[in-house]
Parts: C-alpha cells; sequence; structure tokens
C-alpha cells in the first residue's frame, strides 16, 4: 500500500459554507483511522463540490449520492486502506441499505 492510498482528501463548496461539515466528517475519519492515514487533507472548493477522495479514487461525491454518512464513508475509507479492520455499530447496514 503507498502513502497515496492513505490519504483522504475531503473537498468542500465554500461557497455553501460547508467547511463545519467537511471538518466534522474528517474529525471522524481521524478519530477511526488513526493508525491507518498517512494525512487527511481539507481542500477549498467552488460550486457545490463535496467530494471524498482516497488516493486519486472517488470514493463519495455530494452530486451523485447526496450528502455522505459518515458510516459509508467510513467503510469506504476502511475497504482501501485497512480492509480488515471492523467498523463496530457502523458496521451494520441501515435497513434497505445493501451495498456496503
Amino acid at each position: 500500500m503507498t502513502s497515496e492510498t492513505r490519504r483522504v482528501q475531503i473537498e468542500y463548496c465554500t461557497q455553501c459554507r460547508w467547511l463545519p461539515r467537511a471538518a466534522w466528517l474528517a474529525q471522524e475519519l481521524l478519530t477511526t483511522f488513526e493508525a491507518e492515514l498517512d494525512e487527511l487533507a481539507l481542500k477549498p472548493g467552488t460550486g457545490g463540490v463535496f467530494v471524498v477522495r482516497v488516493g486519486d479514487e472517488v470514493v463519495r461525491d455530494r452530486r451523485e449520492h447526496g450528502f455522505p454518512e459518515p458510516t459509508a464513508v467510513k467503510r469506504a475509507v476502511r475497504d482501501r486502506v485497512a480492509p480488515g479492520k471492523t467498523l463496530g455499530h457502523s458496521e451494520r447496514l441501515p435497513k434497505g441499505d445493501v451495498s456496503p
């Protein structure tokens, strides 16, 4: 695993004032993956952007899926940086959700 795949970036819209949301999600990811991540970056953007990337891969995009639930983001990050890691209560899928 390269350090690039251990890097998470959250790009958020400054015009929409989504920094608090991005910072909260960053805190959640850093708390969950404190030993597995090398870096977590907050990237200011515009035009309604809210995108989470692991390395160069987009794992959640607000334009495609709406605002990402923290549990879904944690699962996506875990699957890329620490596949064997358990997420405890976050491991359970919401009713009706069949995709991890």
